[in-house]
């Protein structure tokens, strides 16, 4: 298989690293990645100034762009043809419940299913970072499982990993995003130049965290798996906003 790698914490990330070590057990790897920390670049193309692609001494490509622009470059010009699987992270930090919207790493892996490749994204749950090679070993096992079942694909997942030991997980459970309560207000300062200033504000803590959702699955010591869709629609309005604009 050849697999497709990138992130949103640049392409020296220790996560990215352990996780390209990992997926080369199962075929050829090529990383694609941004040239610094992206997160929160969510699903944004560079569309004001041409993208610059280098490879660094570790053959990891990188670029002066986003997430998504690495994914895009890669699958519709870099590569000879399609990569099997578009795999983004790992990332430091949990991507889980509202996360999703903001997430560049989410982002790369959704622009891989845009395109037509199956893509998982996967995070470990905590900005410690002790155990990358735990979330390597859970996306392995996933894409395993996956390339043996009859499955529809391409498919889109969403995968949240504890900051454990890989002897100490409790397996993986098949969950629906949850909901974090509205994010901290912005933080306003004055910069040394006189300066105002703001800091967007922290995440808000988990509101919807029960059972079936990925922060309880994390919580309770397994990884979560999340399958996702691009599709936004409000499906269930239809019906009712169409009986409502009628005359």
């Amino acid at each position: 298989m050849h697999f497709l790698l990138s992130n949103d914490d640049g392409f020296l990330a220790p996560g990215l690293i352990a996780l390209a070590a990992k997926l080369a057990e199962l075929g050829t790897v090529t990383v694609v990645a941004p040239e610094r920390n992206m997160s929160g670049a969510s699903n944004s193309l560079t569309l004001d100034r041409p993208l610059l692609v280098k490879r660094a001494e570790n053959g990891f490509y990188y670029v002066n762009g986003t997430p998504t622009d690495c994914v895009h470059l890669a699958v519709t010009g870099m590569l000879e043809k399609a990569p099997d699987w578009v795999i983004a992270g790992v990332n430091l930090g949990p991507n889980m419940g509202d996360d999703t919207i903001y997430s560049g790493t989410v982002a790369a892996a959704m622009e891989g299913f845009q395109l037509g490749v199956p893509a998982i994204a996967i995070s470990l749950a905590s900005f410690e970072g002790k155990h990358f090679a735990t979330a390597a070993e859970v996306a392995c096992g996933l894409i395993e499982r996956l390339c043996a079942s009859s499955l529809p694909m391409p498919m889109l997942f969403n995968v949240n990993v504890p900051d454990l030991p890989a002897s100490a997980l409790r397996g993986i459970e098949i969950t629906r995003l949850g909901r974090r309560h509205k994010a901290e207000p912005v933080v306003k300062q004055v910069s040394p130049r006189g300066d105002v200033v703001y800091w967007v504000g922290a995440a808000g803590q988990a509101a919807d965290a029960g059972p079936g959702t990925d922060f309880y699955a994390v919580e309770q010591g397994f990884a979560s798996v999340t399958p996702l869709q691009t599709d936004l629609t409000d499906h269930a309005r239809l019906a009712q906003l169409s009986q409502w604009w009628r005359p």
